[in-house]
């Protein structure tokens, strides 16, 4: 069985404030996109729960999401797992894009399939949550309105299909590290940090103060995409370390991308996408 498990963008991300159990209250619009990790999920021919992925940076013990997912699903269902799960990734990791909790999705619902147990999508969602806060949404397969400390989610028909150059230097940002340091952080001067409006809604992002005052490289990217006239708008999603830059029109993507790689080199990585579903 295939599944493919898509990235995300945080269009808008706010923050409310910080929870008594130690998360932060947060309000956030989440897209996902045309960049996808792909799973493949077959029965094993031994007891237990076989992984690989084609990324020798990723983890394949039982720290790895697509692990403790199949793990938690057999347990909780009582099923004795005989699994072979191979992950092909295409969506960096530490890149604010959640492709890990969107494997993790993606492997609640192909199990669900796989076994035939009819799972509610509030039963899976149980589950996601335990696993992650950025988990619950990919279960929704669509845009969706995220609160709580993310397993509040209201799926939205999003009106617009949005052109995207998604731009990461070869370092990531830790989020538990990005949310610690949000309350006490300082703005870059220079740098545009207001709500950017558009006929949907704005592009905002409170994580953007903790982590461009660390990374400022990420602020400096941001700014130059500003000032691109192919940009209409640039933010950072999640913590990052991705910043993303909303193209007047798709067409104008490689030429931008060509020229960014020129400015800032060759180390960036760089993918051309739009929002989907």
């Amino acid at each position: 069985m295939q599944i493919l498990a898509p990235a995300k963008i945080n269009l808008t991300l706010l923050i409310k404030g910080r929870r008594d159990d130690g998360f932060h209250e947060i309000e956030s619009l989440i897209c996902p996109i045309s960049l996808f990790d792909t799973l493949e999920i077959t029965s094993g021919e031994s007891s237990g729960i076989e992984f690989v992925c084609d990324d020798p940076t990723i983890p394949a013990d039982e720290t790895n999401l697509v692990v403790r997912a199949a793990r938690l699903f057999c347990s909780s269902c009582g099923i004795d797992p005989h699994l072979h799960i191979e992950l092909a990734k295409r969506i960096p990791h530490g890149a604010g894009l959640g492709g890990g909790s969107s494997d993790a999705a993606g492997t609640l619902f192909g199990l669900d399939r796989l076994f035939e147990t009819d799972l509610t999508l509030d039963a899976l969602s149980a589950m996601a949550a335990e696993l992650g806060s950025d988990v619950p949404v990919f279960l929704h397969h669509s845009a969706a309105m995220v609160r709580g400390r993310g397993e509040r989610v209201e799926p939205l028909s999003f009106p617009e299909t949005l052109p995207l150059l998604l731009v990461k230097p070869p370092f990531g940002v830790p989020t538990p590290w990005a949310y610690q340091h949000w309350k006490d952080a300082q703005e870059v001067p220079g740098v545009r940090y207001a709500a950017q409006p558009f006929s949907w809604g704005s592009l905002q992002n409170d994580l953007e103060r903790p982590v461009f005052e660390k990374y400022v490289f990420l602020a400096l990217l941001k700014s130059w995409l500003l000032r691109q006239p192919e940009t209409a708008g640039a933010l950072l999603s999640g913590s990052g370390s991705t910043v993303f830059a909303v193209l007047r029109e798709k067409a104008a993507g490689p030429a931008l991308a060509e020229r960014l790689l020129g400015e800032f080199g060759p180390d960036l990585w760089c993918c051309l996408a739009e929002t989907v579903g």
